[in-house]
């Protein structure tokens, strides 16, 4: 039996309640108006059977595998379901040859929905792609971990990336209390009364995953003994008992997320840079050792010159937790980021790396100035290795002369600001100008 049907001689309160409620309609579907809305893309396309090949992106119970249902039951053509968990290359290649004969022989398309996408390696992605770029399947992939980061590029861009958001606790409360109405596929047949508070702590720890609070809801009701008059009364409880704290998501995409956000708040607000900081690593179990090297970087990245300090905090910071190991150590990473986020900050040294690096390209090959080139040996002079000037022989240690090729002569990489330790930087190069 596959996720979309089941056996008519089943019954059907035998199935799980998110199950049985699954959405059939889009009128029935709950959340993400931003995409199958009234009027929007996705909407037309599915009630119009007309649905090219498209990637569902978004975190667990935001309704991708139950759009995915919505399609099959509205598409006129043979809709496969497989799971990239246990699928194979075989199973690919066999769905395409079902594919190719049913189009070639009876003009019917082929709708096949791969789950988990972002579990298919490289070369399984790559036996859809000649069956996707000829159109004979409509592929239709859904994945928890960002695309990007995940999906074969040529399949990426062949595909409509549709991105799911995480659903809201209102969400989560819709879901339930339609669950509890009907008496077909719901809670309905059975008389429960179900206190507002009890909902709403379902629907709070659900943390936007319907799928959750359903099973939580069914939980509930089933296990809780009836009263005199056989109505069952889910209190808060009850509903404490039925569902716990929500587990944190740390997969691959939201660690990069996480330390994306840490980086950028470093730049900006020592509150948040602190919380995503311990945030990732208390909550979602992520090795401050990746913080500690992000912030070293960011320490030279976007503060620079501008406060030297900045680095040799966050070193000794790592140094710190090297010896003294976590939780201890977290006080010492703490210092060193918020020294980072209150110092001045420069991206001077990220720019001058880019002007370089841009110069290299367009030098070509560099020839070393003869006054540079090393004279350690015998005949340096005689093949006119000569005329550098030795700073530290002239006042205040500097002089005019060049120490570029010849062909970037005169150019300027590094700019100092006017922040911090380089306004005294940018003031000493003011000083040396003829």
């Amino acid at each position: 039996m596959d996720l979309f049907s089941y056996h008519e001689e089943e019954a059907p309160r035998a199935r799980l309640l998110a199950d049985r409620m699954r959405p059939l309609t889009l009128d029935e579907y709950i959340g993400q108006e931003a995409i199958v809305g009234p009027g929007k893309l996705l909407r037309r396309a599915i009630e119009g059977d007309q649905v090219s090949s498209i990637l569902l992106y978004g975190p667990p119970g935001c309704g991708k595998t139950t759009l995915a249902n919505i399609i099959s039951l509205r598409t006129d053509g043979d809709f496969v379901k497989l799971n990239a968990v246990d699928a194979s290359v075989k199973d690919v290649r066999e769905v395409i040859e079902r594919a190719r004969t049913n189009k070639t022989l009876y003009g019917k398309k082929t709708t096949l929905f791969l789950d988990e996408v972002h579990r298919f390696n490289t070369s399984r992605q790559d036996a859809l792609l000649p069956a996707v770029e000829q159109g004979i399947i409509i592929f239709i992939g859904a994945t928890t971990e960002n695309p990007f980061h995940h999906v074969n590029g040529a399949l990426l861009s062949r595909s409509t990336l549709f991105q799911l958001e995480a659903l809201e606790e209102r969400h989560a409360l819709e879901a339930m209390r339609r669950a509890l109405s009907d008496k077909e596929r719901g809670l309905g047949f059975m008389t429960i009364q179900a206190e507002e508070d009890a909902l709403a702590h379902i629907a709070a720890m659900a943390g936007g995953d319907i799928r959750r609070a359903l099973n939580a809801l069914e939980l509930a009701a089933v296990t809780t003994p009836s009263q005199i008059d056989g109505s069952v009364h889910i209190t808060l409880e009850v509903a404490q008992e039925s569902i716990r704290k929500p587990s944190i998501r740390a997969d691959l995409s939201t660690q990069y997320d996480v330390l994306s956000a840490f980086h950028k708040s470093v730049r900006g607000s020592s509150d948040a840079a602190l919380f995503w900081f311990l945030y990732a690593v208390e909550k979602l179990g992520m090795d401050p050792m990746t913080f500690l090297r992000r912030l070293i970087v960011a320490c030279s990245e976007d503060i620079g010159l501008a406060n030297p300090q900045a680095m040799l905090q966050a070193v000794t910071a790592m140094d710190a937790y090297h010896k003294i190991g976590w939780p201890e150590a977290k006080y010492n990473i703490a210092q060193a980021i918020l020294f980072a986020v209150e110092s001045p900050k420069s991206n001077a040294t990220a720019v001058a790396i880019g002007n370089v690096t841009a110069a290299i390209e367009r030098a070509g090959n560099a020839e070393v100035p003869l006054h540079l080139r090393d004279t350690h040996y015998k005949g340096a002079a005689e093949l006119g290795h000569a005329g550098y000037k030795y700073p530290h022989d002239f006042p205040n240690h500097f002089v005019e002369q060049q120490y570029l090729p010849d062909s970037l002569n005169g150019s300027r990489f590094y700019k100092p600001s006017n922040q911090g330790t380089e306004d005294k930087i940018k003031q000493n190069q003011q000083r040396r100008k003829p």
